[in-house]
């Protein structure tokens, strides 16, 4: 409701600010009139909360706040325009005057009688002034902020007036642009200056006031150049043309043809002379802009300070009313959002038992992530990260090993060698016992044979795994003590202590089980009578192979493929058959090795990575933090890192400073309320 009131009264004072001025005797006889109705004191509320956020630096989040913002080349007449809006006399002199960002805060006294306020707020300080000395006084601040010599600084320095007859702005006034340094100032003067400007005047809040000399054609400023690559279609700039007595010729033409762009309109005005008071200067202007032939063609709601200040507040008041709901909703979402990051954060540990607290839930939320990830197959912690899909990883380890395995056990003999091996070790392996039995021995020793050719492999999975496992359970420990950086050493050892111990144990288990498959030859798998009677089938053809030379002498068995077995017709028949009859057995026995090395390894692994996660890392870290050697662990949570610390600082001062702004803005909300009602 407020809101529409103010959108009506917005469009009462457009229609003010493009009636035609007052006649020239209106305008001499009330000279002493305020520059703006008392429109000022129902949008001043509005113009306060701006100004309070300012002063909070709530544009320190991020949050852009609507400003007017002056900008022109050195020696344009800003000082002149401002001095004429303000009533107040501004530092003069050669080079550039205004050094700093100048925030000027004016604001109507609507007694008379009432004595002008007048201070200045920099460097957290308020210092108090008065008309006569406020040049002084804002020379002496500006070289406590930007030093004693001609250089400039981005740190700003604010005006309050609060005077009768002043309109109710807040324009900030940015240091002249100038190309030449002149001597004392900076190589780079031209580039501070730009930087200064474009900061200000490059958010869409700000409104972009373009002070111009009526004696400089207006497409060669460089203040016109540089609100166009920021306006480009000049909806926020508003163009005030200076010294218009000075070059009246063309002028008309120049506000009217608008060449350069400048959508908010222009106001051409007459900076006050010698010792001209405000009031004679208003005069004076009003006497120019009636009576003069060339600059009395321009349309009086184009000229003159009134109509300047005029426009200044209704450009002040719809832009506040456009962005204030947007203020409010950007403040809402910074701060819930600080909110939230600060209740993510470790609450700060006062005490030894806190730290333990603490620490038992560091443990704890580690443990429940090693679960999810090593042995529940969940990832919702990791999505993108593949390496911590550990389930995954570890599954395509064992599967690798099986491949590496299985390819172990292809036969020999396509190479012409088929069972030599076997012959070999059946002659040194034979005694004094009946010739139609396969020794025992010689069986065990081709075994032997075969498992030592692949018994690096099952060692070599034992180091991946647990290295891989190492590297998870690191990543993982360290995640959950980022915010306790005293503890990260003893949590990283912690982890490759609890690691190496369960690798050395993996290693023993593992040559075990090698050890155990060379030294015996036994299974209950039915599989294994069943493969080795298949293989037997074969057993005749080979026999009329050996017998009959008209044969082929090639034998196709399953498992081993084409096999030449010509070079075997030269041995005895029962060296043969005990030869082929060995081969079948341990290749019917080396298929159930291979299943019991990757079973037995994938049913140790299990069972290694549940004692790890459920029992003994949380005994290894328990143990570190708490050692001798590198103890203190616990009471090191107590002192806060500084990262941790800084950041905890900083969002407790932005939560602060948004909460302090949302007062601001209730408070202006409430008082819209009441003027609404």
């Amino acid at each position: 409701m407020a809101r529409l009131r103010l959108g009506g009264m917005e469009e009462n004072e457009e229609k003010k600010v493009d009636s035609p001025a007052r006649k020239l005797s209106d305008v001499s006889c009330d000279a002493h009139a305020p520059l703006v109705s008392s429109y000022n004191d129902r949008i001043r509320p509005l113009l306060d909360a701006v100004d309070e956020l300012r002063r909070l630096k709530v544009m320190q989040e991020g949050i852009q706040l609507p400003t007017i913002v002056v900008v022109g080349d050195q020696s344009s007449g800003k000082s002149s325009v401002l001095e004429s809006l303000a009533g107040i006399s501004l530092p003069r002199g050669q080079g550039i005057c205004t050094r700093v960002p100048l925030i000027m805060r004016l604001q109507n006294l609507p007694d008379r009688l009432l004595q002008p306020e007048l201070h200045l707020e920099f460097h957290g300080k308020t210092i108090s002034t008065d008309e006569a000395h406020v040049s002084e006084a804002i020379n002496l601040a500006t070289d406590e902020i930007a030093g004693d010599g001609k250089g400039i600084s981005q740190t700003p320095l604010t005006l309050v007036v609060k005077k009768n007859g002043v309109p109710d702005l807040t324009m900030v006034d940015l240091p002249g642009i100038t190309r030449v340094p002149v001597h004392g100032q900076p190589q780079d003067i031209y580039e501070q200056i730009s930087n200064i400007i474009m900061e200000y005047i490059k958010p869409d809040e700000s409104i972009i006031l373009n002070v111009l000399s009526a004696t400089v054609d207006f497409p060669t400023c460089e203040s016109i150049r540089m609100s166009q690559q920021v306006d480009k279609t000049g909806q926020r700039t508003l163009a005030v043309v200076t010294k218009a007595d000075k070059a009246p010729e063309g002028l008309y033409e120049k506000v009217t043809s608008d060449d350069v762009n400048i959508g908010l309109g222009y106001v051409c005005v007459r900076n006050r002379i010698g010792e001209e008071s405000y009031n004679e200067a208003r005069t004076e202007e009003a006497r120019l802009f009636e009576a003069h032939p060339l600059l009395a063609r321009i349309d009086k709601s184009m000229v003159g300070i009134p109509v300047l200040a005029q426009r200044l507040v209704h450009v002040q008041a719809m832009i506040i009313s456009k962005c204030l709901p947007d203020i409010v909703k950007k403040i809402n979402d910074k701060l819930n959002a600080n909110l939230s990051e600060l209740r993510r954060m470790p609450r700060h540990i006062c005490s030894v038992a806190e730290a333990m607290t603490t620490y038992v839930q560091v443990i704890g939320l580690s443990k429940e992530s090693l679960k999810k990830i090593l042995m529940r197959g969940e990832f919702d912690e990791y999505p993108d990260d593949k390496e911590m899909h550990c389930t995954a990883r570890l599954a395509e380890l064992l599967n690798n090993y099986s491949e590496q395995l299985r390819k172990s056990a292809v036969v020999d003999g396509t190479d012409g060698n088929f069972l030599m091996e076997e012959i070999r070790v059946l002659e040194e392996t034979k005694a004094m016992w009946l010739p139609n039995f396969v020794p025992r021995s010689a069986f065990l020793a081709v075994l032997q044979t075969k498992v030592n050719k692949i018994s690096d492999t099952p060692v070599e999975l034992i180091a991946k795994v647990w290295n891989y496992i190492e590297k998870v359970v690191t990543e993982v420990l360290m995640h959950h003590c980022e915010n306790y950086p005293q503890l990260h050493s003893s949590t990283r050892r912690a982890a490759q202590n609890v690691v190496a111990k369960m690798k050395d144990k993996s290693t023993e288990r593992v040559l075990e089980m090698v050890e155990m498959e060379k030294l015996t030859d036994y299974t209950c798998d039915p599989e294994y009578m069943t493969l080795w009677s298949k293989l037997m089938e074969k057993n005749n053809v080979f026999t009329e192979i050996m017998n009959d030379y008209s044969e082929p002498t090639t034998l196709d068995i399953e498992g081993f493929g084409e096999i030449e077995v010509g070079h075997l017709r030269g041995f005895p028949k029962d060296i043969r058959d005990q030869a082929f009859d060995m081969k079948m057995r341990i290749s019917a026995y080396w298929k159930i090795v291979l299943k019991r090395l990757v079973d037995s390894m994938a049913l140790h692994l299990l069972l290694s990575i549940r004692n790890l996660v459920g029992r003994d890392m949380e005994l290894e870290m328990v143990s570190e933090v708490m050692s001798p050697d590198h103890g203190g662990g616990i009471e090191r949570m107590l002192e806060e890192s500084p990262p941790v610390s800084k950041k905890r600082k900083r969002l407790q001062k932005s939560v602060k400073l948004l909460k302090d702004s949302q007062k601001v803005i209730a408070m202006i909300m409430d008082k819209i309320g009441i003027n609404a009602d």
